[in-house]
């Protein structure tokens, strides 16, 4: 399946936000285009590695066509990877990075808050187990 893959989402596994965004990606991905990894897993940590992701980013990463993507930039690429109507949401990568950022990283700092976090990462279906890498 990954060798089909055209994007990597990276998420925080033990965050409940999180997790429903990856249920929600796996959900409307009807090409199954989207894979999938853990940021505490050991392929999260070394795609991280890879990429140079900072160790304060802990939210959702995209890596498409060999970059990676963070905040708002990563959820644009992923509504418009999703493709119909969540395409549309990309209209929004107009607005200049640093006001989509903010929102982004304020939110992102009060997910716990808001959706609560689990003891350890989610464990996929066996469904869906071959999306994730």
């Amino acid at each position: 399946m990954a060798s089909r893959a055209k994007y990597i989402v990276l998420f925080d596994g033990v965050c409940n936000f999180c997790n429903g965004a990856v249920n929600f990606i796996i959900d409307h991905d009807s090409e199954k285009r989207f894979v999938f990894a853990a940021l505490q897993s050991e392929t999260g940590v070394a795609l991280a590695k890879e990429y140079f992701i900072p160790k304060e980013v802990d939210s959702v990463i995209l890596i498409e066509e060999g970059m990676a993507h963070m905040h708002s930039t990563a959820g644009l690429r992923i509504a418009r990877g999703l493709g119909g109507i969540w395409s549309a949401a990309y209209v929004f990568i107009i607005v200049p990075a640093f006001i989509r950022d903010w929102v982004y990283k304020t939110f992102a700092k009060y997910r716990y808050r808001l959706f609560g976090r689990t003891e350890a990462c989610m464990m996929p279906t066996a469904e869906v187990r071959e999306r994730f890498i």
